[in-house]
């Protein structure tokens, strides 16, 4: 793992670590909390003891407050110079020394994760105390020489099997993904903030709901994964979907395609692009391409007077391949999405190995989502249907292609890589094609020009926004399907040819 990729995730994992327990942190209890502390019936927070020496057992109440078995969130307390009915032991002296040897319990390398606790002396008419607060992990369990200890009422025990569980599945919870943490550099000017509006929320949140929301876009978008309110800023999954520049804060997030002239890297280079834009722009752009560039047909002689067309690779399979690797790779990870084509095959590699349930032996039946908030968004986007049926269509239309079996690559920890073939058998397409692949508007673009237009926007508006310059072409290849079939109408259609019009989803 690259030392950027480390340090990136250490750092966000503890972010959250300190947003999980920043509600009860403290400078350190008072005296008058103390006194009440020490009369206090919430016996599962505290231990009380004379002992100076024993620190088995002084690690062991250290590992239980740390677990905080009953979930209440509240820091436990290791007094020492005080009797077990709370009061203080008349002439108790904190010395140095034991500060020292209390405080080196922390890192001494026998409690696992390292427990965030403090250590003071406090000074009493009656003697001195030594108080050890310690808070809650959200890395639970946290054991002492392997073992697990939690606090049960006043007394301190080694977690059974079901008490270990739970504390094993609050820990799953209390981890955040990559995708919603916040991306502190970014800012609500740096998205496409209409995009979202009207484009995002209106297919994320019900009609109704949406209506009577009355919520800034801050909070609406933060009711969806794509904004902190605590931080004030946009989360990863936002900059990803949305940003105008999203390299500019995820180094990693872009597709990297290469065309090699043979079978290796070593070979020429005849082709090369990178898309670098927010996924909302990048996967219809890359869908395009991929249609125009990458999937061809060739004439095959069957016999003396005809020939029939061969597909090299189905362009839906290639659609769900892509799609895949955008929404489970790893984006903390500066490895741009690898899709590469040599003369032999197609190789499409991401950063993130398997994740979560996901494993070698039970791939591809079950399925786990590194990034959720970008796995919904594209889900209420179209593109995925998160029904973990994604591999196995892409195999059916590889068959039904002519297509050798896909080889998937999941035993790599760090990547994953899918290597495709292109057919090596005659494929029928539709009659009139005479050679040449016939090029046909895709789905993708077709919901990009719907969401575009979910406000009104003239011809002028659509083809900047589309990437296209002849008008006539564009008209016969989109609107006029779309205004066909009553998904798309006009603001004036008695004036079709009005310099005013406008176009509407509807």
């Amino acid at each position: 793992m690259k030392r950027h990729t480390f340090f990136c995730r250490f750092a966000y994992f503890h972010y959250f670590c300190n947003r999980y327990i920043q509600a009860e942190q403290t400078i350190m209890i008072t005296k008058e909390e103390l006194r009440q502390l020490l009369k206090s019936t919430e016996t599962y927070r505290i231990e009380r003891t004379v002992s100076t020496g024993n620190k088995d057992k002084f690690s062991e109440a250290i590992c239980a407050f740390s677990n905080d078995l009953p979930g209440s969130h509240k820091n436990g307390y290791l007094i020492i110079g005080a009797e077990d009915d709370g009061e203080i032991k008349p002439g108790f002296k904190v010395t140095d020394a034991l500060l020292k040897n209390i405080a080196a319990l922390r890192s001494d390398g026998n409690i696992l994760p390292i427990p965030t606790m403090s250590v003071d002396r406090y000074e009493f008419p009656e003697g001195e105390l030594l108080v050890c607060e310690v808070q809650p992990s959200p890395m639970t369990p946290v054991r002492y020489r392997g073992r697990v200890f939690v606090r049960i009422g006043p007394r301190r025990d080694i977690a059974s099997e079901d008490e270990e569980r739970i504390l094993t599945e609050r820990r799953t919870a209390n981890m955040a993904t990559f995708d919603v943490t916040p991306c502190l550099r970014a800012k609500l000017s740096d998205l496409n903030v209409d995009m979202i509006r009207n484009g995002y929320l209106p297919k994320a949140v019900d009609a109704d709901v949406l209506a009577a929301d009355n919520r800034s876009l801050e909070e609406q978008m933060a009711s969806v994964g794509l904004y902190d309110m605590d931080s004030l800023c946009p989360t990863n999954a936002a900059v990803i979907l949305f940003a105008h520049r999203p390299k500019q804060f995820i180094p990693g997030a872009y597709v990297q395609y290469v065309k090699f002239g043979g079978n290796d890297k070593a070979s020429d280079i005849l082709n090369e692009r990178m898309f670098t834009s927010c996924l909302f722009d990048l996967l219809p752009k890359l869908d395009t391409f991929t249609e125009n560039s990458v999937v061809t047909t060739r004439p095959v002689p069957v016999t003396a007077f005809r020939e029939e067309q061969v597909v090299n690779y189905p362009r839906e399979a290639i659609r769900e391949l892509l799609l895949n690797a955008v929404m489970h790779r790893d984006y903390s990870s500066n490895m741009p999405i690898r899709y590469y084509e040599f003369s032999d095959r197609l190789e499409i590699m991401n950063a993130g190995g398997l994740y979560g349930k996901a494993r070698p032996e039970n791939f591809p039946h079950v399925n786990d989502y590194r990034n959720p908030i970008i796995a919904e968004a594209l889900k209420n986007l179209g593109y995925v249907n998160m029904f973990n049926r994604g591999v196995s269509r892409v195999k059916e239309l590889f068959k039904e292609n002519g297509n050798p079996p896909i080889d998937f690559n999941v035993d790599k920890i760090t990547v994953f890589e899918v290597v495709v073939k292109p057919n090596n058998e005659v494929k029928k397409v539709k009659a009139g094609h005479k050679g040449r692949k016939k090029l046909i508007p895709s789905q993708t673009e077709f919901n990009k020009l719907l969401q575009y237009c979910s406000v009104p926007r003239t011809m002028p508006e659509i083809l900047g926004f589309m990437g296209y310059s002849d008008r006539t072409k564009f008209r016969n290849k989109y609107l006029k399907p779309l205004l066909d079939e009553g998904k798309i109408e006009m603001t004036n259609p008695e004036h079709p040819r009005s310099s005013i019009q406008k176009y509407k989803t509807v």
